[in-house]
Protein backbone atom coordinates (compact mmCIF):
# COMPACT_ATOMS: atom_id res chain seq x y z
CA UNK A 1 0.00 0.00 0.00
CA UNK A 2 1.20 3.39 -0.97
CA UNK A 3 1.78 5.80 2.06
CA UNK A 4 0.58 9.50 1.10
CA UNK A 5 3.79 10.91 0.17
CA UNK A 6 4.42 8.26 -2.62
CA UNK A 7 0.93 8.56 -3.94
CA UNK A 8 1.15 11.99 -4.35
CA UNK A 9 4.70 11.92 -6.26
CA UNK A 10 3.85 9.05 -8.47
CA UNK A 11 0.56 11.42 -9.48
CA UNK A 12 3.33 14.44 -9.89
CA UNK A 13 5.23 11.63 -12.51
CA UNK A 14 2.07 10.37 -13.87
CA UNK A 15 0.81 13.90 -14.63
CA UNK A 16 4.20 14.64 -15.70
CA UNK A 17 4.91 12.21 -18.13
CA UNK A 18 0.87 12.71 -19.64
CA UNK A 19 1.75 16.67 -20.40
CA UNK A 20 5.09 15.55 -22.24
CA UNK A 21 3.35 13.77 -24.72
CA UNK A 22 -0.20 15.40 -24.75
CA UNK A 23 -0.70 17.55 -28.02
CA UNK A 24 0.12 21.50 -26.78
CA UNK A 25 -2.64 23.95 -25.49
CA UNK A 26 -4.66 25.58 -28.49
CA UNK A 27 -3.28 29.16 -28.84
CA UNK A 28 -4.37 32.05 -30.43
CA UNK A 29 -2.16 33.96 -32.65
CA UNK A 30 -1.78 37.36 -33.68
CA UNK A 31 -1.52 37.72 -37.36
CA UNK A 32 -0.68 41.39 -39.06
CA UNK A 33 -2.07 42.08 -41.81
CA UNK A 34 -0.79 45.38 -43.86
CA UNK A 35 -2.45 46.46 -47.19
CA UNK A 36 -3.14 49.38 -49.19
CA UNK A 37 -6.51 50.50 -48.29
CA UNK A 38 -6.26 53.96 -49.45
CA UNK A 39 -4.01 55.88 -51.97
CA UNK A 40 -3.31 54.67 -55.35
CA UNK A 41 -3.37 50.86 -54.99
CA UNK A 42 -6.57 50.41 -52.76
CA UNK A 43 -8.78 47.87 -54.79
CA UNK A 44 -6.36 45.70 -55.06
CA UNK A 45 -5.52 46.15 -51.28
CA UNK A 46 -9.47 45.84 -50.04
CA UNK A 47 -9.20 42.58 -52.69
CA UNK A 48 -6.87 41.13 -50.98
CA UNK A 49 -8.22 41.90 -47.59
CA UNK A 50 -11.09 40.28 -47.87
CA UNK A 51 -9.23 37.12 -49.39
CA UNK A 52 -7.21 37.04 -46.05
CA UNK A 53 -10.11 37.39 -43.64
CA UNK A 54 -11.45 34.57 -45.46
CA UNK A 55 -9.17 32.41 -44.60
CA UNK A 56 -9.12 33.74 -40.97
CA UNK A 57 -12.74 32.72 -41.04
CA UNK A 58 -12.15 29.04 -42.41
CA UNK A 59 -8.98 28.43 -40.50
CA UNK A 60 -10.68 29.19 -37.33
CA UNK A 61 -13.75 27.15 -37.94
CA UNK A 62 -11.38 23.93 -39.11
CA UNK A 63 -8.66 23.75 -37.04
CA UNK A 64 -9.84 22.90 -34.16
CA UNK A 65 -7.10 24.12 -31.56
CA UNK A 66 -4.70 27.36 -32.61
CA UNK A 67 -6.84 30.12 -33.44
CA UNK A 68 -5.78 33.14 -35.59
CA UNK A 69 -6.82 37.22 -34.86
CA UNK A 70 -6.11 39.52 -37.61
CA UNK A 71 -4.79 43.55 -36.68
CA UNK A 72 -4.92 45.36 -40.21
CA UNK A 73 -2.66 48.59 -40.88
CA UNK A 74 -3.37 50.42 -44.12
CA UNK A 75 0.18 51.86 -45.43
CA UNK A 76 -2.02 54.34 -47.74
CA UNK A 77 -0.27 53.00 -50.92
CA UNK A 78 3.08 53.97 -48.94
CA UNK A 79 6.36 52.47 -48.81
CA UNK A 80 7.62 54.55 -45.55
CA UNK A 81 4.21 53.68 -44.29
CA UNK A 82 4.65 50.31 -45.10
CA UNK A 83 7.23 50.11 -43.09
CA UNK A 84 5.97 51.56 -40.18
CA UNK A 85 2.77 49.14 -40.59
CA UNK A 86 5.62 46.15 -40.12
CA UNK A 87 6.90 47.82 -36.99
CA UNK A 88 3.85 48.74 -35.16
CA UNK A 89 2.20 45.26 -35.93
CA UNK A 90 5.36 43.61 -34.42
CA UNK A 91 4.71 45.86 -31.05
CA UNK A 92 1.57 44.56 -30.89
CA UNK A 93 2.54 40.83 -30.91
CA UNK A 94 2.17 39.97 -34.14
CA UNK A 95 3.81 36.37 -35.39
CA UNK A 96 3.86 36.95 -38.85
CA UNK A 97 2.58 39.85 -41.72
CA UNK A 98 0.92 38.77 -44.86
CA UNK A 99 -0.35 41.51 -47.08
CA UNK A 100 1.25 44.08 -49.25
CA UNK A 101 0.82 45.26 -52.44
CA UNK A 102 3.07 46.68 -55.24
CA UNK A 103 7.06 45.39 -54.90
CA UNK A 104 8.10 49.06 -54.46
CA UNK A 105 5.93 48.89 -51.52
CA UNK A 106 6.77 45.16 -50.22
CA UNK A 107 10.33 45.47 -50.80
CA UNK A 108 10.52 48.01 -47.71
CA UNK A 109 8.46 46.45 -45.42
CA UNK A 110 9.84 42.50 -46.00
CA UNK A 111 13.17 43.97 -45.00
CA UNK A 112 11.39 45.62 -41.55
CA UNK A 113 9.93 42.43 -41.02
CA UNK A 114 12.95 39.92 -41.87
CA UNK A 115 15.01 42.53 -39.01
CA UNK A 116 12.29 41.75 -37.14
CA UNK A 117 12.84 37.98 -37.14
CA UNK A 118 8.88 37.94 -38.94
CA UNK A 119 7.72 36.01 -41.95
CA UNK A 120 6.26 38.26 -44.18
CA UNK A 121 4.30 36.33 -47.18
CA UNK A 122 2.69 37.65 -50.18
CA UNK A 123 1.17 37.43 -53.69
CA UNK A 124 1.27 41.47 -54.62
CA UNK A 125 5.20 41.42 -55.89
CA UNK A 126 6.56 39.57 -58.68
CA UNK A 127 9.63 41.70 -58.66
CA UNK A 128 12.44 39.01 -58.67
CA UNK A 129 15.45 41.19 -56.60
CA UNK A 130 12.65 40.29 -54.11
CA UNK A 131 13.78 37.03 -53.95
CA UNK A 132 16.93 37.73 -54.45
CA UNK A 133 17.98 39.60 -51.93
CA UNK A 134 18.79 37.21 -49.43
CA UNK A 135 15.48 37.57 -47.56
CA UNK A 136 14.94 34.86 -44.85
CA UNK A 137 11.51 35.15 -44.20
CA UNK A 138 9.92 36.42 -47.13
CA UNK A 139 7.48 33.76 -48.84
CA UNK A 140 5.43 34.76 -52.22
CA UNK A 141 3.15 32.23 -54.01
CA UNK A 142 3.30 34.12 -57.59
CA UNK A 143 6.38 35.68 -59.62
CA UNK A 144 7.17 37.43 -62.63
CA UNK A 145 7.32 34.37 -65.03
CA UNK A 146 4.04 33.23 -63.67
CA UNK A 147 2.76 36.46 -65.76
CA UNK A 148 4.96 36.22 -68.56
CA UNK A 149 3.98 32.54 -69.27
CA UNK A 150 0.22 33.92 -69.59
CA UNK A 151 0.96 36.61 -71.58
CA UNK A 152 3.06 34.94 -73.82
CA UNK A 153 0.31 32.40 -74.13
CA UNK A 154 -2.59 34.09 -74.96
CA UNK A 155 -0.17 36.38 -77.90
CA UNK A 156 0.79 32.80 -78.99
CA UNK A 157 -2.90 31.52 -79.21
CA UNK A 158 -4.41 34.55 -80.91
CA UNK A 159 -1.13 34.69 -83.02
CA UNK A 160 -0.85 38.28 -82.86
CA UNK A 161 2.29 39.55 -85.22
CA UNK A 162 2.60 42.92 -83.94
CA UNK A 163 2.84 44.47 -79.97
CA UNK A 164 3.03 47.69 -78.75
CA UNK A 165 4.05 47.35 -74.88
CA UNK A 166 2.87 50.38 -72.60
CA UNK A 167 4.72 49.96 -69.37
CA UNK A 168 5.58 51.53 -65.96
CA UNK A 169 9.13 52.47 -65.05
CA UNK A 170 8.33 51.04 -62.00
CA UNK A 171 10.98 47.68 -61.17
CA UNK A 172 8.46 44.67 -61.53
CA UNK A 173 6.42 46.62 -64.42
CA UNK A 174 9.91 47.28 -66.30
CA UNK A 175 10.81 43.45 -65.80
CA UNK A 176 8.10 41.67 -66.83
CA UNK A 177 7.54 44.29 -69.81
CA UNK A 178 11.29 43.78 -70.86
CA UNK A 179 11.34 39.87 -70.49
CA UNK A 180 7.96 39.48 -73.04
CA UNK A 181 9.17 42.40 -75.44
CA UNK A 182 12.65 39.87 -75.62
CA UNK A 183 10.71 36.85 -75.99
CA UNK A 184 8.26 38.05 -78.62
CA UNK A 185 11.05 39.41 -80.55
CA UNK A 186 12.55 35.81 -80.12
CA UNK A 187 9.20 34.43 -81.99
CA UNK A 188 9.53 36.75 -84.55
CA UNK A 189 6.91 39.19 -83.13
CA UNK A 190 7.66 43.11 -83.36
CA UNK A 191 7.44 44.20 -80.38
CA UNK A 192 7.52 48.19 -79.23
CA UNK A 193 8.40 49.35 -75.59
CA UNK A 194 6.86 52.47 -74.01
CA UNK A 195 8.17 53.25 -70.70
CA UNK A 196 5.62 55.92 -68.73
CA UNK A 197 6.70 57.67 -65.36
CA UNK A 198 4.24 56.20 -62.87
CA UNK A 199 2.79 60.35 -62.01
CA UNK A 200 1.87 60.25 -65.71
CA UNK A 201 -1.66 61.30 -65.76
CA UNK A 202 -2.03 61.67 -69.70
CA UNK A 203 -1.91 59.00 -72.04
CA UNK A 204 -2.64 60.07 -75.07
CA UNK A 205 1.08 61.18 -76.87
CA UNK A 206 1.57 57.40 -75.89
CA UNK A 207 -1.17 56.05 -77.51
CA UNK A 208 -0.96 57.97 -79.88
CA UNK A 209 2.51 56.67 -80.63
CA UNK A 210 1.39 53.59 -80.91
CA UNK A 211 -1.72 54.94 -83.50
CA UNK A 212 0.54 56.64 -86.16
CA UNK A 213 3.90 54.94 -85.87
CA UNK A 214 3.48 51.85 -84.29
CA UNK A 215 0.48 50.32 -85.97
CA UNK A 216 0.55 47.13 -83.79
CA UNK A 217 -2.23 44.56 -83.43
CA UNK A 218 -1.98 44.59 -79.65
CA UNK A 219 -1.82 46.91 -77.20
CA UNK A 220 -0.34 45.25 -73.95
CA UNK A 221 -0.41 47.33 -70.86
CA UNK A 222 2.11 46.47 -68.21
CA UNK A 223 0.79 48.93 -64.87
CA UNK A 224 -1.39 49.43 -62.35
CA UNK A 225 -5.28 49.99 -62.34
CA UNK A 226 -4.59 53.87 -62.39
CA UNK A 227 -2.47 53.03 -65.46
CA UNK A 228 -5.03 50.83 -67.12
CA UNK A 229 -7.96 53.25 -66.91
CA UNK A 230 -5.55 56.31 -68.21
CA UNK A 231 -4.82 53.94 -71.50
CA UNK A 232 -7.78 52.83 -72.14
CA UNK A 233 -9.53 55.99 -71.82
CA UNK A 234 -6.98 57.55 -74.24
CA UNK A 235 -7.35 54.67 -76.26
CA UNK A 236 -11.19 55.40 -76.43
CA UNK A 237 -10.35 58.89 -77.62
CA UNK A 238 -7.81 58.43 -80.44
CA UNK A 239 -9.29 54.84 -81.31
CA UNK A 240 -5.72 53.19 -82.59
CA UNK A 241 -6.43 50.33 -84.86
CA UNK A 242 -6.10 47.34 -82.86
CA UNK A 243 -7.46 43.95 -82.64
CA UNK A 244 -7.15 43.80 -78.72
CA UNK A 245 -5.98 45.44 -75.60
CA UNK A 246 -4.06 43.49 -73.28
CA UNK A 247 -3.34 44.03 -69.05
CA UNK A 248 -2.01 41.81 -66.46
CA UNK A 249 -2.70 41.77 -62.18
CA UNK A 250 -5.55 43.69 -61.52
CA UNK A 251 -7.25 43.94 -64.75
CA UNK A 252 -9.93 41.24 -65.55
CA UNK A 253 -11.42 41.49 -62.12
CA UNK A 254 -15.23 42.50 -61.39
CA UNK A 255 -14.57 45.31 -59.25
CA UNK A 256 -13.21 46.74 -62.30
CA UNK A 257 -16.22 45.76 -64.81
CA UNK A 258 -18.34 47.47 -61.88
CA UNK A 259 -16.35 50.95 -61.84
CA UNK A 260 -15.46 51.29 -65.72
CA UNK A 261 -18.14 49.41 -67.42
CA UNK A 262 -17.35 51.94 -70.13
CA UNK A 263 -13.85 50.56 -70.71
CA UNK A 264 -13.24 47.49 -69.87
CA UNK A 265 -15.38 45.38 -72.78
CA UNK A 266 -13.39 42.78 -74.49
CA UNK A 267 -10.09 43.82 -72.70
CA UNK A 268 -7.94 40.59 -71.28
CA UNK A 269 -6.41 40.40 -68.42
CA UNK A 270 -4.26 37.95 -65.81
CA UNK A 271 -7.45 36.29 -63.90
CA UNK A 272 -7.61 33.06 -61.95
CA UNK A 273 -11.05 32.73 -61.64
CA UNK A 274 -14.31 32.96 -63.90
CA UNK A 275 -16.77 35.56 -62.93
CA UNK A 276 -19.19 33.90 -61.65
CA UNK A 277 -16.62 31.75 -60.24
CA UNK A 278 -17.20 27.96 -59.66
CA UNK A 279 -14.84 25.70 -57.60
CA UNK A 280 -14.95 22.42 -57.62
CA UNK A 281 -12.89 21.32 -54.85
CA UNK A 282 -13.51 21.45 -50.85
CA UNK A 283 -11.38 23.83 -49.90
CA UNK A 284 -12.64 26.00 -52.87
CA UNK A 285 -16.33 25.85 -51.98
CA UNK A 286 -15.16 26.60 -48.00
CA UNK A 287 -13.49 29.93 -49.61
CA UNK A 288 -16.21 30.98 -52.08
CA UNK A 289 -19.33 30.03 -49.90
CA UNK A 290 -17.67 32.12 -46.81
CA UNK A 291 -16.73 35.02 -49.01
CA UNK A 292 -20.34 35.39 -50.30
CA UNK A 293 -21.83 34.78 -46.72
CA UNK A 294 -18.97 37.37 -45.57
CA UNK A 295 -19.42 39.89 -48.53
CA UNK A 296 -22.71 38.94 -50.23
CA UNK A 297 -20.75 38.79 -53.59
CA UNK A 298 -19.34 36.22 -56.01
CA UNK A 299 -15.12 36.34 -54.65
CA UNK A 300 -12.64 37.37 -57.64
CA UNK A 301 -8.43 36.75 -58.02
CA UNK A 302 -7.32 38.74 -55.47
CA UNK A 303 -9.48 37.34 -52.49
CA UNK A 304 -8.50 34.32 -54.04
CA UNK A 305 -4.57 35.25 -53.72
CA UNK A 306 -4.92 36.68 -49.95
CA UNK A 307 -6.95 33.24 -49.34
CA UNK A 308 -4.50 31.34 -50.10
CA UNK A 309 -1.58 33.21 -49.04
CA UNK A 310 -2.73 33.72 -45.19
CA UNK A 311 -3.87 29.99 -45.67
CA UNK A 312 -1.01 28.28 -45.99
CA UNK A 313 0.56 30.96 -43.45
CA UNK A 314 -2.19 30.16 -41.00
CA UNK A 315 -1.23 26.37 -41.40
CA UNK A 316 2.27 27.13 -40.70
CA UNK A 317 1.95 28.77 -37.43
CA UNK A 318 -0.37 25.88 -36.51
CA UNK A 319 2.55 23.40 -37.11
CA UNK A 320 5.06 25.25 -35.60
CA UNK A 321 2.77 25.75 -32.38
CA UNK A 322 2.30 21.88 -32.01
CA UNK A 323 5.96 21.60 -31.49
CA UNK A 324 6.56 25.02 -29.45
CA UNK A 325 8.65 26.70 -32.59
CA UNK A 326 6.67 29.90 -33.39
CA UNK A 327 9.08 32.19 -31.53
CA UNK A 328 12.20 30.33 -32.65
CA UNK A 329 11.79 30.62 -36.71
CA UNK A 330 9.22 27.74 -36.70
CA UNK A 331 6.63 29.74 -38.72
CA UNK A 332 9.33 30.31 -41.95
CA UNK A 333 10.72 26.46 -41.40
CA UNK A 334 6.96 25.30 -41.49
CA UNK A 335 6.20 27.22 -44.70
CA UNK A 336 9.73 26.11 -46.35
CA UNK A 337 8.03 23.04 -45.86
CA UNK A 338 4.99 23.38 -47.74
CA UNK A 339 3.84 21.35 -50.88
CA UNK A 340 0.22 20.98 -51.23
CA UNK A 341 -2.15 21.96 -54.06
CA UNK A 342 -4.47 25.34 -53.65
CA UNK A 343 -6.70 27.80 -55.51
CA UNK A 344 -3.73 28.72 -57.60
CA UNK A 345 -2.33 25.24 -58.32
CA UNK A 346 0.47 23.60 -56.46
CA UNK A 347 2.27 25.57 -54.12
CA UNK A 348 5.82 24.83 -52.65
CA UNK A 349 8.55 27.17 -51.58
CA UNK A 350 12.23 27.36 -52.51
CA UNK A 351 15.08 28.57 -50.38
CA UNK A 352 14.38 31.86 -51.51
CA UNK A 353 10.98 31.96 -51.10
CA UNK A 354 9.80 31.85 -54.73
CA UNK A 355 6.71 29.47 -55.64
CA UNK A 356 8.51 27.53 -58.89
CA UNK A 357 5.15 26.09 -59.59
CA UNK A 358 3.40 29.38 -60.45
CA UNK A 359 1.56 30.26 -63.80
CA UNK A 360 -1.15 32.37 -64.32
CA UNK A 361 -4.02 32.27 -66.45
CA UNK A 362 -6.32 35.19 -68.58
CA UNK A 363 -9.04 35.89 -68.92
CA UNK A 364 -11.38 38.36 -70.93
CA UNK A 365 -14.45 40.76 -70.29
CA UNK A 366 -17.32 39.40 -72.56
CA UNK A 367 -20.44 41.25 -71.23
CA UNK A 368 -20.88 40.73 -67.51
CA UNK A 369 -18.82 37.90 -67.31
CA UNK A 370 -14.76 37.18 -67.14
CA UNK A 371 -14.07 34.17 -69.37
CA UNK A 372 -10.95 32.29 -68.37
CA UNK A 373 -9.91 31.70 -72.20
CA UNK A 374 -5.88 30.62 -71.48
CA UNK A 375 -4.10 27.67 -71.13
CA UNK A 376 -6.66 25.79 -73.05
CA UNK A 377 -6.94 22.87 -70.22
CA UNK A 378 -8.83 25.72 -67.98
CA UNK A 379 -10.72 27.74 -70.79
CA UNK A 380 -14.52 28.50 -69.51
CA UNK A 381 -15.17 30.64 -73.22
CA UNK A 382 -13.46 31.26 -76.28
CA UNK A 383 -11.23 34.50 -76.24
CA UNK A 384 -13.21 37.13 -78.99
CA UNK A 385 -10.34 38.52 -80.90
CA UNK A 386 -10.51 40.61 -82.55
CA UNK A 387 -12.35 42.19 -80.22
CA UNK A 388 -12.16 45.99 -78.76
CA UNK A 389 -13.81 47.79 -75.89
CA UNK A 390 -14.90 50.60 -78.45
Amino acid sequence: MHTPIKRIALAALAAAAWSAGAPARGEEFLVGVELPLTGALARVGAGMQEGVAVAAEVFNQANGRHKVRLSTIDDESSPAKAIAAVEKLASQGAVAITGGYGSNNIAPAADAADKLKLVYITSGGVDDSLVASGRRNFFRINNTAGYEKAVLGLLAEVGARSVSILYSTKDATSDLAGNVQKALEGRGVKAVGHPFDPAIGDFKPIVNKVRLQDKSEVLLMVGYENDYVGILRAARVLKPQLKALVGVWSLATPKMAAEFPELMPNVFGTALLPYPASFETADGRAFADTYRRLYKKEPDYLGQFGYVQASLLFEAIARAADKGSVKQGGVAEELRRTERDTLIGRVRFGANGDNPNFVHRMGQHQGKRIVIVWPPQHATGKAAYPALPW
